[in-house]
């Protein structure tokens, strides 16, 4: 989509502070951080939503899970906790039409649900 910030990001038209690349997953610092950590992990493939996912992209969501586990690690949040967060709509709070979780972590979060 050509006029989609974060296939900009995927096609380094942007720049954005990578923290983890391959074929299908990129994760990126967030610009507006809400926590002392918190990063944005995207499919590259252009999936609006959690309401676009198709069968098809049933690896590349489960992977982004394995690559969110590895950051937090990486980042000194897996112990202490963190938060996974995904945005579905306009009414959930989606900002940018590509599918995208935040990472967030490295206090204490607000509030609790479950």
């Amino acid at each position: 989509m050509s006029d989609c910030i974060f296939c900009k990001i995927v096609n380094k038209e942007i720049p954005s502070e990578i923290l983890y690349e391959d074929d299908n997953i990129l994760a990126f610092k967030d610009i507006n951080p809400v926590a002392p950590v918190h990063v944005l992990v995207i499919p590259k493939k252009h999936i609006i939503s959690v309401n676009d996912i198709i069968d098809q992209d049933v690896q590349v969501i489960g992977n982004i899970f394995v690559v969110i586990k590895k950051l937090a690690t990486q980042l000194g949040v897996a112990e202490s906790g963190y938060r996974v967060v995904t945005n579905t709509g306009k009414d959930g709070g989606q900002v940018v039409g590509h599918l995208h979780f935040h990472l967030i972590g490295g206090k204490e979060l607000g509030i609790k649900i479950g």
